[in-house]
């Protein structure tokens, strides 16, 4: 998929709740399309850090600010004509939707799902990560599922990472977005 050749190019959000791979995903996806990976988390502000390591939940007052940052860098790589993947939980359909303001509509999603006891597996066997394993109901209770939103592809994480990189890109290449399509590559 050449998704960084549009003008303005086209920017992918790998999100889901903690624990589904984002990073893993985006940093492949990135890889393989040619483009650069930026980990949405490193964008947070201190004190979204802080509380999430206190295992806090963050709230819409926490959160806006550092998707108006996400926002921001999507907006930097589209004027230098940079295709570019980060990671970002993207958890409410509101802050998909200032996502996709900020990118002018040339922004899709990837939804990485997986059921709780695969997250919750996933999350305990992480080593050095700020987000503990008990904030990961309070993000699935504040997870709006993106079905039916427009430029989401949803791709199961029950699979190997090469089969849902795989799976992510040919459910991108049918995306329509504002623009054109994704083609193969």
């Amino acid at each position: 998929m050449e998704f960084g050749r549009k003008a303005p190019p086209l920017a992918v959000i790998v999100m889901g709740v903690s624990g589904c791979g984002k990073s893993s995903v985006g940093e492949h996806l990135a890889a393989r399309n040619g483009v650069p990976f930026m980990e949405g988390d490193q964008l947070h502000p201190a004190g979204n850090v802080e509380k999430m390591a206190q295992g806090i939940p963050l709230a819409d007052d926490d959160r806006l600010p550092w998707l108006d940052r996400i926002g921001e860098e999507i907006r930097t790589a589209q004027q230098v004509s940079q295709g570019l993947v980060i990671s970002c939980s993207a958890l409410k359909r509101s802050y998909r939707d200032r996502l996709r303001q900020a990118a002018d509509g040339h922004l899709a999603f990837v939804f990485l799902e997986g059921s709780r006891d695969l997250l919750l597996s996933r999350m305990q066997a992480r080593q050095g990560h700020f987000m503990p394993a008990s904030l990961l109901d309070s993000q699935l209770q504040t997870l709006e599922l993106p079905a039916g939103e427009p430029d989401v592809v949803t791709v199961a994480i029950d699979t190997g990472l090469d089969d849902i990189v795989a799976l992510a890109c040919k459910a991108l290449s049918g995306v329509a977005i504002k623009g054109g399509n994704y083609h193969a590559g």
